[in-house]
């Protein structure tokens, strides 16, 4: 849909509108409108002698006619009156003359101001994560909607940045133009969506229900966007955010490292387990998933409800399994896991697979999976910044309410033709359409020039047995947060150089890259 086909009546220019509410009447019998004045034009009045008579009068020229009666009967030759004068003579044609020219020269002011060209832009920013979206959807936008579309982005290193920009103006009040609050549409991951709702950091997608795209999204979407204003899932709240890819958590593994030790292949979390693989795996820091593997490992969701009374040997036996994981991983860190795959500190690394998949499709010797007992999903979302906690009348580029193009926007990413450059791997994940529905193998030769990576996952997502025991990682509730909250704590306590480890490792490597910087330099 073009901008001048979907943009309502305030963008036309005002002086023609100024023109057109003063001086156009109304027109009930469909007939072809006339401008004139909004004063009603009507006919002068009659002259004061053709006013009606009062009933003195009368009677006086009843009495008169009756003397002067035989008088006009015996006259010879009876006088002519002069003809009467037509009391509208006068105003039919002072309403031709003047008033006529002056509707014509209306008219034509009018005719005049609808043939001008007025300058008519409406702005969409919005703020991503670097590499989350394909190029050509920016220019594909551009395209469709014209040339008035004024389209920014603002791009982002990280999810967490992204959010603390959307966090800290709103928590102190004050907002830059090139603060993510100031853009229409913001891209968050579908783990801080709770947060940000709870918070009063980002405000309802309005009137989605006649929104194609929304219509479009599989039922499961659906039940998982749908919140209350705490941020729980809830059939009865708002749609909050819009899904533009997702992903799965996968596990990565050198394949020479482990032909060279006779090692079997990774294929489920059980794996993670074994004695062999100690001190030779890295792991992103994040609670929600070290916890949900060992969940996954003991056979329940991630999204247990109740750990000590749903899951066998309750928190005790989840905290011993957590123990044992610990010593496993030599690394707990979501920025540096994959540096230290790289270089080969280690051997197995387990992240997002919009982390993994860029990386290890560069090396020759990596093999890639989604563990087959099932796995977390990870979604990316738009969401718009709640900007109407603030004072202002204006947030940098943006007045109050977002841009008019947010649906149309989405509507883009969502299409079906723009899900190639997923499936083609230029960038990470998967479409949304794409979550419930049948598997599209690519042609051929979109595929033939490309080094093939051993995976189970087919065009970014896991095989249908598989994604079936996949799940969204729901909010907590305050009983599971004090499980996870006890679990983690008791890690803590366990090993109490666990923090000063990662932040040693790290400064370490560090040190070594700076040392072969300048033996380089020498």
């Amino acid at each position: 849909m073009s901008i001048s086909a979907m943009l309502p009546y305030r963008y036309y220019n005002s002086e023609c509108l100024h023109l057109f509410h003063h001086h156009q009447s109304p027109n009930p019998n469909n007939s072809p409108p006339l401008i004139r004045r909004s004063l009603t034009l009507q006919p002068p009045p009659p002259p004061p002698h053709q006013q009606p008579l009062n009933n003195l009068s009368v009677v006086s020229i009843i009495v008169l006619l009756g003397f002067g009666f035989s008088a006009r009967a015996s006259s010879a030759s009876p006088s002519h009156l002069p003809p009467p004068i037509s009391p509208h003579s006068h105003s039919l044609n002072l309403f031709q003359g003047n008033y006529v020219v002056e509707d014509d020269k209306l008219n034509a002011e009018f005719e005049t101001c609808k043939s001008k060209t007025y300058a008519l832009s409406v702005p969409l920013t919005i703020a991503t994560l670097r590499g989350s979206i394909p190029p050509s959807w920016t220019k594909d936008f551009i395209q469709t909607q014209g040339k008035r579309v004024q389209f920014r982005s603002r791009l982002y290193g990280r999810l967490e940045d992204i959010f603390s920009d959307l966090y800290m103006p709103l928590s102190k009040g004050k907002v830059s133009r090139k603060s993510a609050v100031a853009t229409d549409l913001v891209s968050v991951g579908d783990s801080w969506l709770n947060y940000a709702i709870s918070k009063a950091l980002i405000e309802p997608i309005r009137g989605v229900e006649n929104q194609d795209w929304f219509n479009s999204l599989s039922h499961k979407w659906k039940v998982y966007l749908r919140r209350n204003c705490a941020g729980e899932l809830d059939p009865q709240g708002e749609i909050w955010a819009a899904p533009y890819r997702w992903g799965t958590m996968v596990i990565a593994y050198k394949q020479r490292k482990f032909q060279k030790h006779k090692l079997a292949p990774i294929e489920d979390w059980e794996d993670l387990w074994r004695p062999e693989l100690a001190g030779r795996i890295a792991m992103v820091n994040s609670p929600r998933e070290v916890v949900g593997a060992v969940l996954k490992y003991m056979g329940t969701s991630y999204n247990t409800k109740n750990i000590e009374l749903q899951v066998a040997g309750g928190r005790n036996a989840v905290q011993q399994n957590l123990d044992i994981l610990r010593k496993q991983v030599r690394l707990f860190d979501s920025v540096h896991y994959l540096k230290a795959f790289g270089v080969g500190d280690v051997w197995v690394a387990v992240g997002w697979s919009s982390d993994v998949l860029p990386l290890v499709k560069r090396m020759s010797d990596v093999t890639v999976i989604v563990p087959k007992s099932g796995s977390s999903l990870w979604a990316d979302l738009w969401v718009i910044p709640a900007e109407s906690r603030l004072n202002t009348n204006q947030i940098g580029g943006r007045v109050r309410e977002p841009s008019p193009l947010i649906h149309q926007w989405i509507e883009l990413c969502l299409q079906a033709a723009r899900a190639l450059p997923f499936k083609q791997g230029v960038v990470a994940g998967a479409s949304p359409y794409a979550l419930e529905s049948a598997l599209v193998q690519l042609p051929p030769q979109l595929t033939n020039d490309k080094p093939r990576l051993d995976t189970n996952l087919i065009a970014c997502m896991p095989p249908p047995d598989i994604l079936a025991r996949c799940e969204f990682l729901e909010p907590l509730s305050e009983v599971t947060l004090s499980d996870y909250q006890w679990l983690i704590a008791s890690m803590q306590k366990s090993e109490p150089g666990l923090i000063s480890r990662i932040q040693h490792y790290v400064l370490s490597k560090f040190q070594n890259l700076r040392q072969m910087l300048h033996l380089k330099e020498a």
